[in-house]
């Protein structure tokens, strides 16, 4: 396969007749979606070029030698949305569906254009914005009028795009009924989905191995927070519910991976909890295609609380491994974890704590119900069934069958 080429807005049409999607981004996204996407289409990815280089995203791209042209918008936000109007405005018509990220700034730009130019606009929600805004202001990182004004305006834009958009995709039940009350046309989407052959279940022996490799401690309790340290995430009740685990008597250590494990370090000592420099461990970001899945096999568990969260893929990749998750029982886990994780209320430590000492007591009954919750992921959240999803819908909406991309593609071959 060829690498990515990246280009300041120019476009190529694709030899093979493949479906052409413009994949739209407004901020950040994951190499696991773009790489899927560009299995299923000929893909022009158009991102704002800061975030697309501090994420690390340009280069995992560059690696991945996935199918891919990639348009960098220049400019802070103002100005990436002036840029990227134009942008669309150019080239819109090159594509049969324009994928929009999200349904805010940036997708009310691709929505206008696509209705001006004649080009179907599918949305993508993998959070629910206005309640993941509504975080900052449970947080005090804003004021009370900042928070009215803001959720207006999110409020707005969740309506207009909900209108203009040809098709609204959620991912999971919860996202679909919020999207449900702005846009008649949605379907569910499974954003990236796991990968099930990578996060797959690995014996004891292995797993002691595994720990020495990644020179993590073999005998402790090793509790895993795979999620980015941000608003709507809760990283204090897991700290504390970790904190009263110790208490008990249970010799756990708990673990940060990410981009942001110095806050999680930071936010411990902050907290003031007893020796938490001995048993609150961090390390760097890990590329999610070829080293995560080995953090989730080393340890004995995954926590996972919020304030707020549209779906929660970190717990399914951790059923996926046959590891017990621990969650809390809000937006999305509350549903689509029920029946395979241990499920606790929002912001409770001492439930969470009673769990993670449960999980260490009752090791084989913990690993069953994470085994259950494999075959469920298996079966519905698997990343084939993600990305044949997802082409269906690009399908449906732009009008073009896989029928006649393959003809397309028999007539390009001869």
């Amino acid at each position: 396969m060829r690498s990515a080429r990246q280009v300041a807005g120019a476009f190529s049409v694709p030899e093979d007749g493949r479906l052409r999607v413009l994949f739209f981004v407004e901020g950040f996204t994951d190499i696991r979606f773009v790489t899927g996407l560009s299995e299923v289409c000929s893909l022009t990815l158009a991102v704002p070029a800061r975030q697309y280089a501090e994420s690390g995203l340009k280069e995992r791209v560059a690696l991945s030698g996935a199918r891919i042209s990639v348009a960098e918008i220049r400019g802070g936000r103002f100005e990436f949305q002036g840029r990227s109007l134009a942008y669309l405005w150019k080239h819109a018509r090159q594509f049969d569906v324009i994928l929009a990220q999200e349904v805010l700034r940036g997708a009310l730009n691709a929505n206008l254009v696509g209705k001006l130019r004649g080009v179907p606009v599918i949305t993508y929600m993998c959070i629910s914005p206005a309640e993941y805004f509504g975080c900052r202001r449970e947080r005090s990182r804003i004021g009370v009028l900042t928070g009215a004004v803001g959720e207006f305006a999110i409020r707005c834009m969740m309506a207009v795009n909900g209108r203009l958009a040809s098709c609204s995709v959620a991912m999971g039940p919860y996202l679909q009924k919020v999207a449900s009350t702005y846009s008649t046309r949605v379907k569910v989407g499974l954003y990236y989905g796991v990968d099930t052959s990578l996060f797959r279940p690995i014996d004891t022996h292995l797993r002691t191995a595994l720990r020495e490799r990644l020179e993590l401690p073999r005998e402790n309790f090793i509790v895993l927070l795979s999620s980015r340290i941000s608003h709507e995430k809760d990283p204090e009740t897991v700290l504390r519910a970790v904190s009263i685990a110790r208490s008990k008597g249970l010799d756990a250590i708990v673990l940060n991976i990410g981009g942001g494990y110095r806050d999680f370090l930071e936010l411990a000592r902050h907290m003031g909890l007893a020796q938490s420099k001995q048993w609150v461990l961090g390390r760097p970001a890990l590329h999610p295609m070829s080293e995560v899945h080995r953090y989730y096999n080393a340890c004995d568990m995954l926590a996972q609380a919020s304030l707020a969260e549209g779906a929660g893929l970190s717990p399914l990749e951790a059923l996926a491994c046959g590891v017990p998750v621990v969650a809390t029982a809000v937006g999305g886990m509350a549903i689509i974890l029920k029946g395979y994780a241990r499920l606790v209320p929002r912001q409770d430590a001492k439930a969470m704590a009673e769990e993670i000492l449960w999980v260490a007591s009752n090791r084989e009954d913990a690993a069953a119900q994470a085994l259950k919750g494999r075959e469920y992921v298996i079966r519905e959240w698997s990343r084939e069934k993600a990305f044949a999803d997802l082409r269906r819908v690009l399908e449906d909406v732009s009008g073009v069958s896989s029928k006649q991309t393959m003809q397309a593609q028999e007539i390009a071959t001869r």
